[in-house]
């Protein structure tokens, strides 16, 4: 059967998903439409201020307006976020003292939070050298939370629980809603006090609720992936408490300044319009997902989650077993890519990971993983990662030529 044929029988298949799919979009567009009615949104909002970001007008509304979405207290929404990974470091040195333990309770953090923490390199100011500690419950073999482990973990001095919802570069389940809010409720149960964190990244809009409703504290991502669209071109959002996300804000900014500072220059119309567009875009990227997972399994490869099974965020894995096909499967991303189709993906460094990367990622904003695009680290077991996805067609697509590239693992 050729790679097209393949396809159209993955997507005859999946059908009745789809539609599941499009409700989800419909309950998660409601709540947006529904947090900008009672905010007034108009286009008085969409005008941008210059210098410090005094009386941004549009900036303060849409905190309101998001933090309304997400069920939390505050919100910070800001341009001036360089990454998730930068808005994630800044609630984590907003909440954290020396002397204070941070508990990752999902394994080992993502690659980019490793210096931040201080499990790899040193100078930089990590939390380690601001005299943090640091533990982890490692993973179940099976790649599970240890639920009994976790029961009895926190201790007086732990005062932040971190939580990484995706999967990022491992071999795991991401959490569901549910998952999160059974970590905070065994966490609450231990110590009321201890702070829940919350990676949020790759998952927004993924379920009809976000961890801040569920009991998380506080949680940080990047408006380059779910909740910007598309079409967002930089920044990242913190979420909460509201003391936390003005503790977490004056590391962004200044002691004294916090959330009051920050200009959005000429960007409102697009942070309205991209988290507008979120549900949409994560919709597509969900049905890109389920595609790559239904035909890659039947290719005999080992696909991460299952075919059809429920999705926590936009990631789908794919266990390829080699560098070459790693490079060969992004390379047929790449070329299918609307930006930089002529490129050539090649191994490579990049700042923040451990191992190289290799990286397909043609997109209109530059990193941005909620349009379509594939890397992986080319370490063992060799596994790629897709995310994103504008339009499932445009995977679709892509995903022809990654079938062709990459050959059947039947044996």
């Amino acid at each position: 059967m050729d790679s097209a044929t393949t396809l159209r029988a993955a997507e005859k298949t999946l059908t009745p998903i789809f539609s599941g799919i499009d409700a989800q979009v419909k309950k998660n567009l409601t709540r947006v439409l529904n947090a900008y009615r009672n905010h007034r949104v108009g286009v008085h909002h969409f005008a941008g201020v210059t210098g410090y970001g005094h009386d941004d007008l549009g900036r303060q509304v849409l905190d309101r307006v998001f933090a309304e979405i997400v069920e939390a207290e505050a919100a910070a929404v800001r341009v001036q976020f360089v990454s998730g990974t930068h808005a994630i470091a800044a609630a984590l040195f907003g909440v954290l003292r020396p002397g204070d333990e941070m508990l990752a309770v999902a394994g080992a953090p993502y690659d980019t939070l490793e210096e931040v923490i201080g499990l790899r390199g040193t100078g930089q100011g990590s939390l380690k050298e601001f005299g943090i500690d640091y533990r982890q419950l490692d993973l179940t073999l099976d790649g599970m939370i240890d639920w009994s482990n976790l029961a009895h973990a926190v201790q007086p001095n732990t005062r932040l629980v971190s939580i990484q919802r995706s999967c990022g570069y491992s071999w795991r389940p991401s959490l569901s809603i549910v998952d999160i809010e059974k970590v905070i409720h065994l966490v609450k149960q231990q110590n009321p006090d201890t702070v829940c964190f919350v990676d949020n990244c790759y998952g927004e809009f993924v379920e009809d609720r976000e961890p801040t409703a569920v009991g998380a504290d506080l949680m940080a991502g990047s408006l380059i992936k779910n909740p910007g669209g598309t079409i967002v071109p930089t920044g990242g959002y913190i979420a909460g408490r509201a003391d936390l996300v003005e503790a977490a804000a004056c590391r962004l900014t200044a002691p004294g300044v916090g959330s009051f500072g920050g200009a959005t220059f000429d960007l409102n119309r697009l942070l309205f319009q991209g988290l507008f567009l979120a549900p949409q875009m994560v919709g597509e990227a969900i049905k890109g997902n389920h595609l790559t997972a239904y035909v890659f399994e039947q290719l005999g490869y080992p696909v991460n989650p299952l075919p059809m099974a429920p999705r926590s965020d936009v990631i789908q894995a794919i266990k390829l077993g080699s560098p070459e096909k790693i490079v060969a499967f992004c390379r047929a991303v790449q070329t299918h890519s609307p930006i930089g189709s002529y490129l050539d993906p090649v191994p490579g460094e990049m700042h923040g990971y451990e191992s190289e990367l290799v990286m397909a990622g043609g997109t209109f904003i530059d990193g941005s993983t909620s349009e379509f695009s594939a890397d992986g680290p080319l370490r063992e077991p060799y596994v790629v990662f897709c995310q994103g996805g504008t339009h499932w067609t445009h995977v679709a697509i892509a995903l022809e030529a990654a079938i062709e590239a990459v050959g059947s693992n039947l044996h």
